[in-house]
């Protein structure tokens, strides 16, 4: 039996706390609404909350796809679909004065649609109520047929997550596929979006292997890049293979950036949504 690494120190996090927090915690359970910060059990929640932002997680808190490094509740069915779920989330992301709004959501493969039209209908009702507002939808493998009800409403990034290097994807849900990932990237890029991706390191993956996804993803015109270390959520999920330094994620940002990427996000925390605003902008390049 493989023996399991020890976690350094500078992958320990804070534990959260804090007026603001308290207010984001307040805010969400008001409104009834889900983040991907807690169901996902992300390591930024304390740093992200006590700064007054948070990602929202469409659909419900029960995923449809059962990855093997997700803490995402799964079932073959998800919730209902709440009709006000995206005016609930502008008047949040009102209540905590936010200029930059990041929507994801569970995978739905029990819809017939698997969900792309509500999550537009959220995207829709939030540019509506708050025009000013940037927003950021981190979506599942949708085709290029389903991201077409995105057209009337485009968000400023559309995010989708490769999740790993091409060898390591059987980790995920066995509908998943880098090739599909790459497929929802390019359409999302055609329909004119900042498109953005993610891949988590720490699971066995190979220097090679991971310059060889972000030429795949360049050749995609993937525009954002976000490299994070994988944890293990619970027991339940893949225990983490070794330890990436962060001096090894600074060399992947340079290699990044080489490569062509507007911006590159690349630490040891790092994950889709974190800093998304920063990534965003021009200045980040």
């Amino acid at each position: 039996m493989a023996t399991i690494p020890h976690k350094p120190e500078w992958l320990r996090v804070k534990i959260p706390s804090g007026d603001t927090f308290r207010q984001v915690d307040a805010v969400l359970a008001q409104r009834r609404l889900h983040t991907v910060c807690q169901e996902a059990r992300c390591p930024n929640k304390a740093e992200c909350w006590g700064g007054g932002t948070a990602t929202f997680m469409l659909m419900g808190d029960v995923c449809t796809r059962n990855c093997r490094f997700c803490a995402v509740a799964g079932a073959r069915e998800g919730v209902p679909l709440r009709a006000g779920e995206g005016a609930d989330i502008a008047l949040a992301a009102a209540e905590l004065g936010l200029s930059y709004v990041v929507l994801t959501s569970v995978d739905r493969d029990d819809l017939a649609d698997r969900g792309a039209g509500h999550f537009a209908s959220c995207v829709r009702s939030i540019r509506e109520q708050l025009p000013g507002v940037k927003t950021e939808a981190l979506i599942p493998d949708y085709t290029a047929a389903e991201l077409t009800c995105f057209a009337a409403s485009l968000p400023d990034v559309i995010a989708h997550n490769v999740e790993t290097v091409r060898s390591l994807q059987w980790i995920r849900d066995s509908r998943a596929s880098f090739d599909k990932s790459l497929a929802t990237l390019r359409a999302a890029k055609a329909l004119g979006a900042l498109t953005k991706t993610s891949l988590m390191l720490g699971l066995g993956e190979k220097e090679a292997e991971v310059l060889a996804a972000m030429d795949e993803l360049r050749l995609a015109g993937v525009d954002i890049l976000v490299l994070g270390h994988y944890l293990q959520p619970t027991q339940k999920q893949l225990p983490v293979v070794e330890y990436i330094p962060p001096a090894q994620f600074d060399a992947y940002a340079e290699a990044g950036k080489r490569k062509g990427f507007a911006s590159v996000v690349a630490a040891p925390l790092a994950r889709t949504s974190y800093h998304a605003r920063e990534a965003a902008e021009p200045s980040a390049a």
